[in-house]
């Protein structure tokens, strides 16, 4: 498969795919009677695996050790889990703060219902959130 064809098959970009081949995700081999690069079934598995592991969080530099354990016959799996319980934790207390965030933004909406808009005095800058700052 041409690099073309193996971005569309896996939808991703020409560009996705030169760039996991230029960090060595991705090992093509050479056409030798025009250079290009010709990309196999595995190449393609592995971009279908790269692109799975980076939906579940992980990073580039994360699935380059995953291939390394593999490659050396070594199982990744108890790195993977002990990665993803730590990203899980991360995840629900971004999703907490956000939550947070949320409300504080609802109950500012709702408090500046009843306020009307003002010019600034020289003061003041923003009657609106200054109105929500304890004095």
């Amino acid at each position: 498969m041409k690099i073309s064809e193996i971005a569309r098959k896996a939808d991703v970009s020409t560009d996705t795919v030169r760039h996991y081949v230029a960090l060595g995700l991705l090992t093509p081999t050479r056409n030798p009677d025009n250079g290009y690069q010709l990309f196999s079934k595995r190449d393609f598995s592995r971009l279908r695996f790269i692109r799975e592991a980076q939906s579940l969080g992980f990073r580039l530099e994360e699935i380059q050790s995953m291939f390394a354990d593999a490659k050396k016959e070594s199982s990744p799996c108890p790195r993977v889990r002990q990665l993803i319980t730590g990203r899980l934790a991360e995840t629900r207390r971004k999703i907490e703060e956000l939550t947070s965030l949320c409300e504080r933004m609802e109950q500012a909406m709702a408090d500046w219902q009843r306020i009307p808009d003002c010019v600034p005095d020289g003061d003041d800058v923003c009657h609106l959130i200054e109105s929500r700052m304890e004095p």
